[in-house]
């Protein structure tokens, strides 16, 4: 009788142990999950992305010098969740009913995308940049990583009919994360007046690039990332009300029936190069692809400026006449 209460002694020890363990290991496990959350979601100074404004040595900055001359108008627009967005208007020198959405990335605001801007200006297009939500001078606390940000963007093409006609003839342009929210968007039923799609270095989804992110920034084994990506996903459903599988611009593209220029850095390490062919292939509208050599994440226009806008060119006489 003394051995079998012994027995069943040590056993409730084991047993003790053992729930102990897990319950620390979920704790853990939730703890991290916030804390990676809070990294890639909450809005704050990021300190892995640059501000994106560009130095005297870089190849465009004479392009983003020009951006920052023009005058640009403030338009505000009232997202469905209720927040507060500010977009930075400059209509063409010469009037025109063609308008160019331009979409800035992660960690950054319009001001990165002063280069395109500038690009699609000289071309004779009025230009929309806004600053996504949790960025710049719009209000947000979480960013959209592309999902959200589509649905703020469907919002400013209506913004933009309503203010410059029922003819309007607009282009949608973003550059990694502002790329992502192209694709969603073209999958979002847009306005007719959309006519044209231009992404440089988007990723296939936001589950994809964060579960890339997780081994590329951390070091964080694959079995390990597969594990807690859902639960980073889950406070993200919780706390932003969407989750990163749902986030997917391959699911959005497959609804796409509209013209897109792909284009991507042939040695692009943040958003790989691998999720051009998958993104291209997802398109069911008029497509095309541009694939620039040695060129990194979100360089592709600096590597080769003339021939970048020139790439730009062509496919907008082609599909947006």
């Amino acid at each position: 009788m003394a051995k079998q209460k012994k027995r069943w002694s040590t056993s409730r020890k084991v047993i003790t142990w053992l729930v102990s363990i897990v319950v620390v290991l979920i704790v853990l496990v939730v703890a991290a999950g916030g804390y990676f959350f809070h990294v890639a979601e909450v809005r704050a100074k990021k300190d892995f992305v640059g501000s994106g404004v560009l130095t005297k040595k870089d190849p465009l900055y004479k392009q983003q010098e020009a951006w920052f001359d023009l005058h640009a108008q403030t338009w505000h627009l009232t997202a469905k969740d209720g927040t507060k967005l500010v977009g930075n208007y400059v209509p063409a020198a010469k009037k025109t009913n063609k308008t160019a959405i331009v979409i800035h990335g992660f960690g950054v605001d319009h001001k990165a995308m002063a280069p395109y801007g500038e690009m699609f200006h000289r071309m004779g297009y009025n230009v929309l940049m806004p600053d996504d939500r949790a960025a710049g001078k719009s209000g947000g606390k979480y960013i959209g990583f592309g999902y959200l940000d589509a649905k703020d963007y469907k919002q400013w093409t209506n913004q933009v009919i309503s203010k410059n006609g029922q003819d309007s003839d607009i282009t949608v342009m973003g550059a990694s994360m502002g790329a992502a929210t192209t694709m969603m968007l073209s999958g979002m039923n847009p306005p007719k007046q959309v006519s044209a799609y231009i992404e440089d270095a988007g990723y296939t989804s936001v589950a994809d690039e964060i579960y890339y992110q997780a081994g590329d920034m951390y070091g964080m084994p694959n079995w390990l990332a597969k594990g807690l990506v859902p639960i980073v996903s889950t406070y993200s459903k919780v706390m932003a009300g969407y989750d990163y599988f749902e986030a997917s611009s391959v699911k959005l593209l497959a609804k796409n029936t509209r013209p897109m220029l792909f284009i991507h850095g042939g040695n692009d390490t943040f958003v790989p190069t691998k999720y051009l062919n998958q993104v291209y292939k997802a398109s069911n509208g008029p497509k095309e692809k541009y694939l620039v050599p040695g060129a990194k994440h979100v360089q592709s226009y600096a590597t080769n400026p003339a021939k970048y806008e020139q790439k730009v060119a062509d496919f907008l006489a082609k599909y947006d006449k």
